[in-house]
């Protein structure tokens, strides 16, 4: 902070290769570190700008690169946001902080709780990361994700989602993240947010998981192996199934029909075990899931 004007002093942004011009990464290309100021080798507000740089960049490979708002605060050299049909995200270093600050936060579902600056806004929120401390990439993976799918497709208003019986989003089937992030964004009230914290907890617990939507229900597997883990809405819960359940230790709270599920139900204002949850998605990803 600067002293007696209770602001945070801006200094200049790291140069990163091709500053000023938008740039679209490829699916392959790996995340170039931002550069590290002249004078200022190790400095770690930039390298911390680069590590949460390389993030984004993993949670979406498609998304674009600028420097914006380039003024003598920042030496010229501009604010870095990324953007995918429309801004996500920008990246600001000041003095005890680096600043992520996304578009649309007020939006988004934030079941960790990373967003810890510009709470009191109705759009924008921001993460503020001090010099040692960590964010979970997971989590922070998730956000983006998130905040692109929020976004929508280019020149198109996504028509809103169908909700079926009990509240359910009916989502088109479809592998990959996307379905699974759209069926999340899709979940009514406060089943949004129990719906990312799983999401986000199954990630960070397997990285290397597949997710899927069939029968308008997020699913979650390992490729070769089957699925582990499905995800349901119903009226005045939110349903979690374990395909394999009945060889987890402990079992899952909830009997099913079948010889092998059982189930979680997860009821609004539930206080959810998350360690106990994850020790389940481990042991459930070890095992031979259900092949439908």
């Amino acid at each position: 902070m600067t002293e007696g004007t209770g602001k945070p002093k801006a200094n200049r942004a790291s140069r990163a290769s091709g500053a000023g011009k938008a740039t679209k990464t490829a699916k392959t290309a790996k995340a170039k570190p931002i550069e590290v100021r002249e004078g200022e080798p190790g400095d770690w507000r930039e390298e911390t700008l680069a590590r949460m740089r390389a993030m984004i960049l993993k949670a979406d490979p498609e998304m674009v690169e600028e420097r914006k708002w380039k003024k003598p605060s920042n030496g010229m050299a501009g604010v870095p946001v990324w953007s995918h049909n429309g801004i996500v995200c920008t990246g600001e270093t000041y003095k005890a902080v680096v600043k992520l600050t996304f578009a649309k936060g007020a939006d988004i579902p934030d079941p960790s709780r990373l967003f810890n600056s510009s709470l009191e806004g109705n759009t924008r929120r921001a993460i503020d990361i001090r010099e040692g401390e960590a964010v979970d990439e997971g989590a922070f993976q998730a956000l983006v994700r998130a905040a692109v799918a929020l976004n929508g497709p280019p020149a198109k208003k996504a028509k809103p989602v169908k909700l079926l019986s009990g509240g359910n989003p009916q989502i088109a089937k479809a592998d990959g993240d996307a379905p699974v992030q759209a069926y999340i964004a899709a979940m009514p009230g406060w089943k949004r947010d129990t719906g990312a914290l799983l999401d986000a907890l199954i990630v960070r617990t397997v990285p290397n998981v597949s997710k899927a939507v069939k029968w308008n229900s997020p699913l979650y597997g390992i490729e070769g192996q089957g699925w582990f883990l499905g995800v349901h809405v119903f009226t005045r819960y939110v349903k979690v199934a374990f395909f394999r359940g009945t060889s987890l230790q402990p079992v899952p709270p909830g009997a099913s029909k079948s010889n092998d599920t059982r189930y979680l139900d997860i009821h609004e204002g539930d206080e959810l075990d998350e360690a106990q949850f994850a020790a389940w998605v481990k042991q459930a990803a070890a095992l031979p899931g259900w092949v439908p």
